[in-house]
């Protein structure tokens, strides 16, 4: 070869090397079911939470943060697709059914590690995935190059626990069954830092970091449990004990970002997938042994304590820390992850999700979204809206309600009779929006309804 050729070839590779070691890696961490109020960052004084704390001291903290849905499967399928999730009609959690092809992601959708991939990135899957139990919808088939997954809704966090099939399944290391050792939030916190470690100096990565802690069943290693003695009440100490783990095995990652000097220049996002639930029966009621104060409402719920969640972005290369007051999406992770990739988004449909980092650095001074839109329980279910400081909440056939979030965090004064303009402006929005989606493609499990009316702000039981 030419010795001008050769020169030529060896710049224009080496200038592709650069341009992709230039490319910031990817780390989505979702938690399962926790509450707004149940780590540090958040002002919890009962749940030490560390290293989540020292991420969001490095963090832009977002502190209108949502999910695109009250529950599991929905929020995470919208997360992975940069759409609200009501386009293509996953709005319920799909049914344990390795046999059945409806209850899943649907396959004509483009998920985020599919385009990252046009884009060289080395892409990865630690943790729960819940989007399909039939082979079709297996995370190898949908963009990862990796995985290590718990298949379904949820799992036993110690092997030779009781549960249901759906909870007992063996683990997947990529297509293949591998049972599972020793406390499972530590084992999916031990995958996902060797990922980090064995991707440090090679191609761009993207890592999809997904807990299914602190989702029940309650159950917690003895150290933490011990660690959190004085809480009388047993599933708020387990809950807690839960947290715990799950915040030291972020810092597992964090360590190893740091150890392989890979940390300036990674994206981390932090969200749960909706807010934490009521669960725990006491006599004919219910106690609630999450924390979503001072927010109305819990899991299931499309009012704030639902739906609003602890909201992290760090790019210690890129945004200073500090907070950031508007509303944002996990719907927005799609878009930004994409666009700092080098990226194109799917030209073929409607993308919801914007790309956070103008808005985050302060270069773009304007509202990341005009509206903000969820649907709970198909067309004749839950809805609510938010547009501004305002949000619209609807429950069936139930009268609207609306509230001023910046003056009424709780959700506690309905305000619809008093501002007419405002309610009949975000419902048009609503209907307008409503038009685009279609009803669910599968029923899956019995979700649990809530009930029409939730009281104001909850806060942990006792």
């Amino acid at each position: 070869m030419p010795h001008r050729v050769l020169n030529l070839v060896f710049c224009c590779l080496f200038a592709s090397v650069t341009f992709a070691a230039d490319k910031p890696n990817m780390l989505i961490i979702v938690a399962d079911d926790l509450g707004y109020n149940d780590v540090g960052f958040q002002g919890s004084k009962e749940i030490p939470t560390p290293n989540l704390d020292a991420l969001a001291a490095q963090s832009v903290r977002c502190t209108n943060g949502y999910v695109s849905h009250p529950f599991c499967s929905p929020t995470r399928a919208g997360l992975l697709t940069g759409r609200y999730q009501h386009r293509f009609g996953h709005e319920n959690n799909p049914a344990w059914l390795p046999e059945d092809t409806k209850q899943g992601l649907p396959l004509d959708q483009i998920t985020l590690p599919q385009v990252l991939k046009q884009s060289g990135y080395a892409t990865g899957h630690v943790g729960k995935w819940h989007l399909g139990a039939h082979p079709q919808f297996h995370p190898l088939k949908r963009g990862f190059d990796e995985n290590f997954t718990a298949l379904g809704g949820g799992h036993l966090y110690f092997a030779d626990g009781k549960g249901g099939e759906e909870y007992k399944i063996p683990l997947d290391r990529n297509g293949v069954k591998e049972s599972q050792k020793g406390y499972l939030t530590d084992q999916f916190g031990d995958e996902a830092a060797a990922f980090v470690q064995r991707r440090a100096g090679g191609q761009p990565w993207f890592l999809y970091f997904a807990f299914n802690a602190p989702h029940t069943p309650l159950q917690a290693p003895e150290k933490w449990l011990t660690k959190f003695a004085s809480i009388q009440d047993q599933n708020r100490r387990t809950y807690a004990a839960m947290i715990a783990s799950l915040d030291e095995n972020v810092g597992k990652v964090l360590t190893q970002l740091d150890a392989t000097k890979q940390r300036e220049n990674t994206i981390i996002t932090f969200v749960s997938d909706n807010g934490g639930p009521h669960l725990a029966k006491k006599g004919n009621g219910m106690t609630n042994f999450t924390d979503n104060s001072p927010l109305r409402g819990c899991k299931g719920e499309v009012y704030d304590g639902g739906i609003r969640v602890p909201f992290l972005v760090s790019w210690p290369a890129k945004l200073k820390p500090g907070v950031y007051d508007q509303p944002v999406i996990s719907l927005d992770f799609f878009t930004t992850a994409i666009a700092q990739a080098g990226g194109q988004a799917p030209a073929d449909r409607t993308i919801d999700g914007v790309n956070l980092i103008p808005f985050l650095s302060g270069d773009n001074k304007a509202a990341p979204h005009d509206v903000l839109f969820w649907r709970s329980q198909g067309p004749k279910g839950q809805y609510a809206a938010r547009m501004g400081d305002w949000k619209f909440v609807r429950l069936g056939t139930a009268a609207p309600e609306l509230y001023n979030l910046a003056e009424d965090i709780g959700e506690s004064k309905n305000l619809a009779s008093e501002k007419t303009e405002v309610l009949a402006k975000i419902e048009a929005a609503v209907a307008a929006w409503d038009k685009e989606t279609i009803a669910p493609v599968f029923a899956g499990p019995q979700q649990g309804k809530p009930k029409a009316k939730a009281k104001g702000p909850k806060g942990k039981g006792k």
